[in-house]
């Protein structure tokens, strides 16, 4: 009898699996046969270049003055050079060729394994709409989404209590939560920024009460997480009346809660700015030059279990760990129910240290773990920190916790994105794509 591929049998998943190694085995397969020898010169040249835009980068964003200016200028001409090398080659058809079917691969693995991957987290438990929901939203978030998705009129038809921020001319969140519950509100709810949903998901973990994501900051990590279609913000109001529940870790940084990361080092320093928000990127390269350098203050120690790492530039603690291949927490956490916080340490003092960070290999300027308690010192009696990118100061030492199942979250019952999006994995995709053939008597 033949075993099948998944524990769901997803047949459309073996194919793919198949499909990322034909694609792959074209890739190379392309290579070698049109440029034999030189292919390997053709990936050395790239590798090159590669580290060398890394490396300049690095410089751009740790220098000043003319020293900026010239890696400004390594970091351009590292990439021109090597399509230059190419198109003299005559083989920039080849490399783009080989670039493409390479992707395809990629794109067929993650899609193959993502079909078997789990997605218990995702079903949620059957529940009544609620009674009395109460919307906190912010008009000015996410480039103005409030507004151009009628967020606000959609959600009153649906029967709920909407408060807009810029009319109540207040930014605590949390007592306006706290009072809607006193007031017999069943459900709270955010259509703001993740520091915002975090706040008002505090108050609903305190109370006991379901809470609603609608997916109207900037970045919307948690939606992410969560399945939510960011794309179309209004679709999140589907679980005022089609809604399931599903259950949600949480971290805590001291007392606050946060529903994304915490962060120590370097960017919690930038969020302390005030010029920050109105002026990221300026201020990024203003200050970063004495954030990356070597004997930054404060020097921070990280104690997460046996691991211990001193000195790191940056910390990042996560409710549930990041993907493997993500060195700086911007990408995707495959659960949120695991019960354990992800802990990263990046040490990176010269461009050196950023290739090999970028390269996503191991490193000794990279710790990674996970844990349920993380402790974060320094010399000094307070650190900055980013909390869901809300800039605080804390008390040393700090400890950071995971709260397993301690949110209710009430999504839609119809999510386009209800699976986690895996790692890559060959080993895996290999197991799938060639299941064991059939038992000969």
């Amino acid at each position: 009898m033949d075993q099948g591929p998944s524990a769901t049998g997803d047949r459309a998943a073996t194919w793919l699996a198949r499909t990322a190694f034909v694609a792959a085995a074209a890739a190379i397969g392309l290579l070698v046969g049109v440029a034999g020898l030189r292919g390997i010169g053709l990936l050395a040249v790239g590798a090159a270049g590669a580290a060398a835009g890394v490396a300049g980068l690095w410089w751009f964003l740790a220098r000043r003055g003319l020293r900026r200016l010239a890696a400004a200028a390594v970091t351009i001409a590292a990439p021109v050079t090597v399509v230059t090398l190419y198109v003299r080659a005559e083989l920039l058809w080849l490399v783009l060729t080989c670039g493409a079917l390479s992707l395809a691969a990629a794109a067929a693995g993650v899609v193959a394994l993502r079909r078997t991957g789990r997605a218990e987290d995702a079903r949620g438990s059957e529940v009544p709409p609620p009674l009395h929901p109460y919307l906190i939203m912010n008009p000015r978030s996410g480039g103005g989404k409030v507004q151009r998705c009628d967020l606000a009129r959609k959600a009153r038809a649906l029967g709920a209590e909407v408060v807009l921020l810029d009319e109540v001319g207040t930014v605590d969140v949390a007592a306006l939560a706290r009072r809607a519950v006193r007031a017999g509100a069943d459900l709270l709810g955010v259509a703001a920024g993740d520091g915002t949903q975090a706040a008002v998901a505090a108050v609903a973990v305190d109370n006991d009460l379901p809470f609603l994501v609608i997916p109207a900051g900037t970045r919307n990590h948690f939606a992410m997480d969560l399945g939510l279609d960011r794309a179309d913000p209004a679709s999140g109001l589907d679980a005022l009346t089609n809604g399931v529940e599903i259950r949600t870790d949480v971290g805590l940084v001291d007392d606050r809660m946060f529903v994304n990361n915490a962060s120590f080092g370097v960017y919690a320093a930038l969020v302390q700015s005030p010029a920050y928000r109105d002026d990221k990127a300026g201020t990024a390269l203003e200050l970063l030059p004495d954030l990356l350098t070597a004997g930054h203050d404060p020097n921070l120690r990280l104690r997460a279990g046996q691991t211990l790492v001193s000195g790191p530039q940056a910390i990042l603690v996560s409710n549930n760990p990041y993907a493997v291949n993500d060195v700086i927490g911007t990408g995707r956490r495959e659960r949120l129910t695991d019960g354990v916080l992800g802990v990263l340490a990046v040490s990176a003092n010269s461009a050196s240290d950023a290739v090999r960070l970028m390269r996503g290999g191991r490193s000794k300027g990279l710790a990674r773990c996970t844990t349920d308690e993380v402790v974060v010192d320094a010399d000094t009696p307070w650190i900055p920190a980013g909390v869901d990118g809300e800039p605080v100061r804390l008390s040393t030492p700090v400890r950071c916790r995971i709260r397993p199942g301690a949110l209710r979250v009430r999504v839609p019952r119809s999510r386009p994105d209800r699976r986690p999006r895996p790692p890559l994995d060959w080993r895996r995709l290999g197991r799938l794509a060639f299941p064991a053939g059939r038992r000969r008597p």
